[in-house]
Parts: C-alpha cells; structure tokens; sequence
C-alpha cells in the first residue's frame, strides 16, 4: 500500500478544529454545544455586500484577473488610505482568503530549509503553511503572567541564523488578542533591516483594537518599506468569511512578480466574493462602529466572566475577539474533548479550541484554552457558567 508524503505526515491537525467530530456527536445527543472554539462572527454581513450578491445581473460567471479585479484592487487603496497606509492598486494582489496570501507569501520568499522566526501562541496554520513550503518555524515564546507581550530581542536573535529569513507577526494577534506597542514595531523594524529579513505581518484585526494606543502597521514602519509582507482579509471585519477574499500587500515588485505565477497556476480568486467584497467597503461608519461596540461589550463580558470563575485566569486582549485563559486543568485537549464527548450540563456544553496547537515548543499551552468571543452576550454568559460546571466535576482538575 503505498505511503502518504512526510509533508501530509507533518501537517498538523488545526486545533480550532479538530474536536469538530466530537461536537457534532453532541448535538446528535440533543446537546446544546457553545461555540468558542472558532473565530466565525455572528454578525451581519453588511446589506451592500448583500445587496450585490443578490442583484449579480451576469450571463457568464468567469474568470477574474489572477491578481482580482482592478476595481476592487483601487477601493481597497482608499480602505487602507484611512489608516495611513499608501498603496496603489499595482501593490495589491487579491487572494483566496488571508490563508493562501499566507502560503503563497511563503512559497515566494522562502526555500526548503529556510526558516522564520514567530512569537507564540500563533495562529496554528502559520505552522501549515510553512510545512507546504517546506520552510521551518523557530519560536519565540511568550506568556500568559506578562499579558502575551513581545520577547526582548535578544530572544529573537538568538535563533538568527544563515538560514533566517523572515520574522512572523499577528498584530492585533490570534490567539491571544494582544496588540503590539509603536516600541515593540519598532523593535521588530530594527531586527528586519539589521539582518535583512522578510516582515511577514498579518492585519486581519486591525479593526478591532480596545485601546487607546494608535495602530501601527507593518506599512508604517520606515526603511524596510521592500522587507514588508502584509497579510490581509474581509473575512472578520465583515463577517464574510465563506467568501474567501483576502489580499496580499507589498511594495517589493520582485515579490509580487513571483507570487503572480502562483496565483497564474490557481487561475482567480472567487468571483461572487470579490463582487461582495468590493460592495462591503462602502459600508457606512455606523456598520463598522456598531460592530466594534459589540465586541467591546463581548469582551468585557467574557473576560470578566472568565477571572471570577475559581482558578481561571485571562489577561485582557487589547485586539481581535480572542483571549488565551489558563483553567486548572490538567491537559486541555484532553478537557476540551470530555467537555464534549463526557460532560453536560442541563444539555449544554462549551467548544473551546486547546492552546497547545498554538505552541510549537513540546508541553506549552497544557492548561490553556483559546476562547472566541464571537457570540452573543447571554450566550457567552451561559457558556461561562457551563464552563464554571464542568470545571467542577472534571476528573483532572489540577487545584480540587
């Protein structure tokens, strides 16, 4: 019988959700399963994405430039003028969602046996993509005691080498919802120009920031202008992620050229979703506002919740809508499936993802849990209290 590749035997399973065959045997049992384990909004798309999606007048759904429509290429330099961040519609390259922005970034900038530099948690298809490429992923880790905040350099250029070439970041971050400081970029500029490296920067959350701190983009840092990859998608901030638009960013023209040929050999990305995501940037101020407020709340509800239940800690994620919190339990996957495969509570149980398959270092993340703050208050309320429940009677409890 023949073999599957080492590559398929490397590829992770994604800790988001591979516990999906559990909760679904839930709900056949009749239970109600709290969904935190993914970062699917369940907010409304705007109604001018909407809108466009329903009045598509079109005899032929064809194929779209490799690189996405122009017209959506030049909207999107006037989104990301809002931020400060210059393009012109020549630096951006439409992809089939941030993912295969990420794997092609990859493909074009780094060879088999390189390898990148990422602080962790990180989002675990980061460590996918680099398998796919055949690159490696050193990291750098953070912890949850000092808020998931950045490593000192030196811990970075520890793991610099010949075969370094690139540096990995999520700002604002999944898994752990932290927001790097104008310092912390700074910092990561310095490294990048000193050794010449690749900035690969993922920005998917930049709408969702609960601080006052300005947002500091990859974009924005000075002299490394031809290092930086920027990693983007409609996915969060209109709640679209089944249309699968994203964008690769760059002023580095050899980069582009190179990523164009694997675009070429992927043909287009979706046609429907760039129509519906170029409709949903005209969504008016008050979409974007009201979807913030929201999470604001979210927030707030989740993580107090969190820090009054006995022996659960979160710190408080100043970005996107998630937070890494430790429970007293012994091993979170092993936790996260008994909740679902073991445990109710008046028929309701909670989906959480475990946050060791955010960590590459062997043991990280044991007792912590990746939770999504993307339901509604009184279901977030309840699911905490479900929470509360089975960390009562879980066998494994670590502080009975």
């Amino acid at each position: 019988m023949p073999t599957i590749s080492l590559r398929g035997n490397e590829m992770p399973a994604s800790p988001i959700r591979k516990l999906a065959p559990l909760s679904d045997a839930a709900k056949e049992r009749g239970i109600k399963v709290y969904h935190l384990n993914i970062g699917q909004p369940d907010l409304p798309t705007p109604k001018e994405g909407l809108d466009a999606m329903r009045n598509i007048d079109r005899t032929i759904l064809e194929y779209s430039p490799s690189d996405g429509y122009r017209s959506l290429r030049e909207k999107l330099t006037t989104y990301y003028k809002k931020f400060n961040i210059n393009l012109t519609p020549e630096d951006i390259i439409v992809t089939t969602g941030g993912s295969e922005a990420v794997l092609f970034a990859f493909l074009s900038c780094l060879n088999p046996g390189d390898e990148i530099i990422v602080p962790e948690p990180a989002y675990a298809n980061y460590m996918a993509f680099a398998i796919s490429a055949g690159a490696k992923i050193h990291t750098v880790a953070t912890t949850i005691q000092e808020g998931f905040s950045l490593p000192k350099v030196e811990k970075f250029e520890e793991l610099i080498n010949e075969k370094t070439k690139g540096i990995l970041i999520c700002n604002p971050n999944n898994p752990t919802g932290y927001l790097y400081t104008r310092k912390e970029m700074n910092q990561i500029r310095d490294l990048v120009k000193k050794y010449d490296l690749f900035l690969f920067s993922d920005e998917v959350y930049r709408e969702f920031i609960y601080t006052g701190s300005p947002y500091i983009s990859a974009c924005h840092l000075e002299g490394i202008e031809n290092n930086v990859v920027l990693i983007d998608s409609v996915s969060k901030r209109y709640s679209e992620c089944g249309i699968r638009i994203g964008a690769l960013i760059t002023k580095n023209k050899e980069v582009r050229d190179a990523v164009m040929k694997f675009c070429q050999a992927r043909l287009s990305p979706p046609l429907i979703g760039q129509i519906i995501a170029e409709a949903s940037i005209d969504a008016p101020q008050d979409y974007l506002r009201d979807t913030y407020d929201e999470y604001v709340e979210r927030r707030k509800c989740l993580i107090d919740g969190l820090n009054k239940i006995p022996g659960v800690y979160s710190p408080i994620p100043m970005g996107a809508f998630y937070t890494v919190a430790s429970l007293p339990v012994d091993d979170s996957d092993i936790f996260c499936a008994w909740c679902l495969s073991d445990f109710d509570y008046e028929g309701e149980t909670v989906f959480m993802a475990p946050a060791s398959g955010f960590y590459t270092t062997p043991g990280s993340g044991r007792n912590e849990v990746r939770i999504a703050y993307v339901l509604k208050k009184e279901d977030l309320t309840r699911a905490l209290f479900v929470l509360q429940k089975a960390l009562e009677v879980y066998p494994g409890r670590t502080n009975k």
